[in-house]
């Protein structure tokens, strides 16, 4: 056995010899000719080996050793009686099914294309070609239905068409393959190949030879260029090409996989067994892996894609080798792994699927085949737990081998089986493919002729992202590099964002093999341009502040034009002039009640003239005001009350007891023997909403709100003519921005009745009749005001701002369509001085979103991951902000 184990170990690895104790990975075994050694030593000592065995056993002792140990044979594949009726094999059936139901689809196109430069014999190829497809079935069998089912028909070689289409060139030959290309088969009464051969002059010449996936896989195209290069020469010399014959044909393969996989029914059959298997291994398995699109996935399929080139230099590749050997493993099962950790890093979770297609030869019979044997199995690969790489790629290996052992069952028998949610767009069970071809590359040879392989265009996308790599080894054995494609969706990724996607690919893959044992999130997918990009590009601006409180920009304004009007709310206004003094005698009275810096006093007031003179007397005396909305449920109240401790509560009966009319002449209507206020202390306590959990009090400094109201103004530019709408309950700190944005320019603070924010009626009559050029809504909110039909008629409005919910991409196209108005969204939590970030909505209403924007000036906005680490653009992750912008903290 040790003898004969040499030979097959020696004839796949393509060595004049091997020893006994030789490592089969060490001497460039991988997963591909691993499959092919089990099928030979099959079929020389009838003996049946799994993929594991051979992992674990990489020697031929330890193999014969292995081979001592009881175990079942699978059947041959031998050449079979053939029923009337010839079924297709399961692989077949799922793109029958799918031509059926979408229609003719190039993405399941096989092209190849080879420039040819020489004396070509046209008849000699027409022959050629007429060899190959008698020699291999697939290539001249025809799908029709029979009693609504599709069955396999070989036409015989007489009833062939001609194979060979030549056309000039013309001027654009590159377009012309690629329509030809994509032209599609009908494959109910056609043959899945074409030829045609392109001319440009008697010695140049383009051969584009088609197939359709449904005759062929990517292993075919080595003995179909072998058996068409060996016609040729032959016919070259007129005679007919000496090949040994085929053992099976393509049909007798799928008559011996019914009869391999049996009745699923059956609880001893292997289909049963393997169903069994991959139940287990997929169950809960993410309905949709969440990638870093640009779009959202569209309803309707859509197979339009784009192509980028990847490339790992012949460095990282003998990097990677000589990891996959010290790790037990192979290249194919390190690279799946780092795919895995840089979909974790983008964002994707820790549960992550990918498939990949195995070549389903498992019987040396089916070596020199051409036909569609190949099967696609979904690699599933846990990242839980911040392991480091070299655990991933444990757990890979343990699944691969796993599946391997499990690799007859038909896919499409396990999407049935397992029925997740179908959408049409979305491909089921994974959106990602991964493919290492490491399958020996057969160029033509014609006599005579160069030739030379060319691209061909993009063929349309099956996944969202599809990763395609294959080896390439220098004469010496040596690894020269991975050459390869991402194919992607451009429904969903613009060709900017899967360029990053390659780059970080090959990124990671120099990280991975410069330290395997670091944590998976501590591998760097980020290049230094990016970081800088992220760290600091794309951050707020560094600008000075004046050390200033909200009351200082108040009073500034006073002392510019004390009797502009400051505040209207009915039939009642008040000067500049008139509001200040009001405040200051309140003030004077608060700090007459030991009201002063880092106290909190709470305000329970509807929305009124008097709501702003309060909230200006807290800020004069240092203390920071507590909103609390007299709409808020009693609990809500009681708790913040509780909470707060504030060491005042003004409402309308204590408010009742204090004499705020008088003018800037009477006693304590100035502001002598007021506490110093500065930036520091706290402007007000805003408390959250407690939707994950309880409401916590949020400590707000005057540094960053002024930071925020200068920008403001710097950015929008109020003018004194300006009419602000004040119309936010003044528990939501976008109110903030409504009382003293206009107060400190000169602009007129316009008050809605208290509810009034409820009503769009109201609004739209307020805003068109009180002359309001500047108002605020929440998008829930503005959908509903747009839906008031008055609201065309507000026509006075400059500035319309949004904020405190995501703004639909929809909503800011329906209000362009009805105001003529800048609309800007802006972004902020409660736990930062009201706002961090801004935009301006577009003019052309053809986002797909509406981005939240940029930092504000002296703000830093960071999206993080779990070890709060940036992540790339358009990844996932948690915002964190930074900067004068930031709440001191939450209350006690």
């Amino acid at each position: 056995e040790e003898r004969v184990l040499c030979e097959v170990f020696a004839d796949v690895l393509g060595l004049p010899r091997v020893g006994v104790d030789d490592n089969f990975f060490e001497l460039g075994g991988h997963s591909l000719l691993a499959t092919r050694l089990v099928s030979r030593v099959r079929t020389a000592l009838s003996v049946e080996l799994s993929m594991r065995d051979l992992f674990d056993n990489p020697t031929v002792t330890g193999l014969a050793a292995r081979m001592e140990q009881p175990g079942r044979t699978r059947p041959a594949v031998t050449v079979r009686e053939r029923p009337d009726v010839l079924p297709l094999s399961f692989a077949q059936r799922r793109l029958w099914f799918l031509n059926e139901l979408e229609g003719p689809n190039p993405a399941y196109h096989t092209p190849m294309a080879v420039r040819l430069t020489g004396a070509l014999d046209q008849e000699a190829l027409r022959a050629a070609l007429g060899d190959v497809v008698v020699r291999h079935e697939a290539l001249r069998t025809v799908f029709p239905a029979h009693l609504g089912q599709p069955r396999q028909k070989v036409l015989a070689p007489e009833d062939l068409s001609p194979l060979l289409t030549v056309t000039p060139a013309g001027a654009d030959r590159t377009e012309a393959i690629r329509e030809a290309a994509l032209e599609p088969f009908e494959l109910s009464s056609r043959i899945p190949f074409r030829a045609t051969l392109f001319t440009a002059g008697p010695d140049d010449h383009v051969l584009l030879l088609v197939l359709h996936h449904i005759a062929v896989d990517g292993w075919s195209l080595a003995p179909l260029v072998r058996d068409l290069s060996a016609a040729y020469a032959a016919r070259c010399q007129g005679k007919a090409p000496d090949w040994a014959p085929l053992p099976v044909q393509y049909a007798d393969y799928t008559l011996w996989q019914d009869d391999l996989l049996g009745d699923k029914g059956d609880s001893d059959s292997d289909a049963s067994r393997q169903l069994t298997y991959w139940r287990s291994a997929l169950a809960d398995l993410p309905e949709e892996l969440v990638l870093p699109t640009d779009r959202p996935r569209p309803a309707a399929v859509s197979h339009v894609s784009g192509e980028i080139p990847l490339r790992v230099p012949a460095e990282t590749h003998r990097q990677l080798v000589s990891l996959a050997q010290e790790q037990g493993s192979t290249v194919f099962m390190v690279l799946e792994s780092a795919l895995a950790v840089l979909l974790f890093r983008l964002g994707c979770g820790t549960d992550i699927p990918i498939g990949t297609p195995v070549a389903g030869r498992t019987d040396d019979a089916l070596d020199e085949l051409v036909g569609f044997f190949v099967n696609t199995l979904v690699l599933r690969t846990d990242l839980s737990g911040d392991p480091r790489f070299v655990d991933v790629l444990a757990r890979v290996k343990e699944r691969w081998l796993s599946a391997l052992a499990h690799q007859d069952l038909p896919f499409d028998q396990l999407v049935e089986d397992l029925a997740p949610a179908r959408v049409m767009a979305r491909h089921p069970l994974f959106q990602v493919m991964f493919v290492l071809q490491n399958n020996s590359r057969t160029e033509l040879c014609f006599p005579g002729v160069n030739a030379e392989p060319l691209p061909v265009a993009p063929l349309p996308a099956k996944f969202d992202l599809d990763f395609s790599l294959s080896e390439e080894y220098g004469a010496d054995g040596s690894p020269a590099g991975l050459d390869g494609t991402l194919n992607f969706s451009a429904a969903l990724f613009d060709r900017a964002t899967a360029e990053g996607i390659a780059d970080r690919f090959a990124r990671l893959l120099r990280a991975v093999v410069a330290d395997p044992h670091l944590g998976i999130g501590e591998l760097d997918v980020l290049g230094e341009a990016e970081r800088h990009r992220l760290l600091v590009d794309w951050q707020g601006t560094a600008v000075s502040v004046p050390s200033m409180t909200l009351s200082d920009l108040f009073e500034a304004q006073v002392a510019r034009d004390r009797d502009a009007v400051a505040l209207e709310h009915g039939e009642t206004e008040l000067s500049y002039g008139e509001l200040n003094a009001r405040a200051n005698r309140l003030a004077r009275h608060l700090t007459g009640h030991a009201v002063g810096p880092e106290d909190v006093v709470a305000v329970r007031l509807e929305r009124s003239p008097e709501l702003v003179v309060v909230l200006l007397a807290v800020l004069k005396t240092g203390a920071a005001y507590l909103p609390v909305d007299p709409e808020y449920p009693a609990e809500r109240i009681a708790y913040m009350l509780d909470d707060a401790r504030p060491a005042l509560v003004i409402d309308a009966s204590w408010l009742a007891s204090v004499d705020l009319t008088g003018t800037s002449d009477d006693s304590g209507a100035g502001t002598e023997n007021l506490p110093a206020v500065n930036p520091d202390h706290p402007a007000y306590v805003m408390y959250t909403s407690g939707s994950t959990g309880r409401p916590k009090g949020v400590v707000v400094p005057h540094r960053g709100v002024v930071n925020w109201l200068l920008w403001l103004q710097e950015e929008y530019g109020l003018r004194t003519t300006d009419r602000v709408l004040q119309k936010t309950p003044f528990g939501f700190d976008v109110s903030v921005r409504e009382f003293f944005w206009p107060l400190m320019t000169g602009a007129t603070l316009v008050m809605a009745e208290p509810g009034g924010h409820k009503d769009p009626v109201y609004l739209a009559e307020v805003i068109r009749s009180r002359r309001v050029t500047v108002v605020h809504f929440v998008p829930s909110m503005l959908q509903a005001f747009l839906d008031e039909p008055s609201a065309a008629h507000c026509t006075g409005l400059r500035h319309v701002l949004c904020s405190g919910e995501a703004l639909p991409a929809q909503l800011a196209a329906r209000f362009r369509a009805v105001l003529d108005v800048p609309l800007h969204n802006l972004y902020g939590p409660t736990e930062a001085s009201v706002e961090v970030t801004y935009s301006q909505c577009g003019q052309e209403g053809d986002e797909a979103s509406i981005p939240i924007g940029r930092p504000l000036p002296n703000i830093r906005v960071y999206v993080l991951d779990g070890g709060l680490r940036p992540v790339p653009v358009g990844v996932a992750g948690e915002l964190y902000v930074a900067g004068v912008g930031l709440a001191r903290g939450y209350l006690g």
